[in-house]
């Protein structure tokens, strides 16, 4: 994705100290509605994790982790962290918490081979959640109701917004469209799979679409997924694979489609093991982790990410995720969206 310069961009925050307080209150508001939603405990989360353990997250499989040797610890590796969506299973299982409920954190990370844009920074701050759910629930009608639950927390606080800020004109719509991956790729078979979410998001201006890492009838995935995490090997009842998604929002100022959230139901010991097969990563299977995992010391959980400075943007019409968090940028972005009016932080 390419630096977007809306046309006639006009901020309905234009000075700095009511993006702040906007800021704030965007995410004071949403966290609490999640936690109420899905039963969350807030828990401190780890900037790094060592590598050893395969605590940290692999994202699309490819992506470096910033990697640093720990003086104390006889210069063993560390690394700052992706994700948290394996920590925060251990962590369940640490604190023994009971099916219904979970945990979120306030998750800071690098992601230092990311090619930045309107949308995409090297700084990474979401809200990593985790609830402990039970067997029976491991299907695709539980993740469409957990799918639903967020969505709410992200119109009510849309809502609330609209109340200290009139200018900031609700746009969301009233529910969620549900789609899955192949069936998006049998209505588009032309087009690639970002152009497939553009024409669905602008159709349906919110959609969460389901089966993000497994291959498709054009042997393609929709998109890229570690294969320890979400479990999208798993056919439902539709005879379709994957339980886990993505949540897509229609974004006005940037004509396209704008991941908030990705999530999905995690892994349980069959799916773990059938997944590093088909990435040929069964080494992984020795690590700490998955060791625990194959041991039946994890709990069975859903989880995922919702972008916070994604998610500041998107609420607050703003046209860069510059606009919301400090980071950094090529000297000729800032510049170029300092002439459109776009001031970076």
């Amino acid at each position: 994705m390419a630096l977007i310069i809306p046309h006639d961009y006009r901020d309905p925050l234009p000075d700095r100290e009511s993006t702040e307080k906007a800021i704030k209150q965007v995410k004071d508001m949403f966290q609490n509605n999640l936690s109420a939603q899905l039963a969350l405990l807030r828990v401190t989360a780890p900037i790094a994790v060592m590598k050893s353990t395969g605590l940290n997250d692999d994202l699309n499989g490819s992506e470096r982790a910033v990697t640093f040797p720990v003086k104390s610890l006889g210069g063993a590796t560390a690394e700052v962290v992706h994700s948290l969506a394996k920590w925060k299973r251990w962590k369940l299982a640490q604190m023994g918490t009971a099916a219904g409920r979970g945990i979120y954190t306030d998750m800071n990370a690098l992601r230092p081979e990311e090619e930045t844009d309107n949308i995409h920074s090297i700084y990474v701050d979401q809200w990593d959640w985790e609830q402990v759910i039970t067997p029976a629930q491991r299907n695709a009608e539980f993740l469409k109701r957990t799918v639903r639950r967020i969505y709410e927390s992200i119109k009510v606080t849309e809502n609330k917004l609209y109340v200290e800020f009139p200018q900031l004109i609700p746009q969301l719509p009233e529910e969620i469209f549900f789609i899955h991956s192949q069936q998006l790729l049998e209505m588009y078979p032309d087009l690639s799979p970002k152009e497939r979410e553009n024409e669905i998001v602008r159709l349906h201006k919110a959609v969460f679409v389901i089966g993000i890492g497994g291959k498709l009838s054009n042997g393609e995935p929709h998109d890229g997924r570690a294969a320890d995490y979400d479990d999208w090997s798993t056919p439902n009842e539709e005879g379709y694979e994957g339980l886990n998604g993505d949540i897509l929002l229609w974004n006005d100022l940037l004509g396209s489609a704008f991941e908030v959230s990705s999530m999905g139901i995690r892994v349980d010991a069959e799916a773990l093991m059938r997944q590093l097969s088909l990435r040929g990563e069964e080494r992984k299977a020795e690590m700490m982790f998955h060791r625990m995992l194959l041991g039946g010391q994890l709990p069975q959980t859903i989880g995922g990410g919702i972008g916070q400075s994604r998610l500041c943007m998107y609420l607050l019409r703003k046209a860069h995720i510059g606009e919301i968090q400090s980071s950094i940028w090529p000297e000729k972005m800032v510049e170029d969206c300092r002439r459109a009016g776009i001031m970076l932080a």
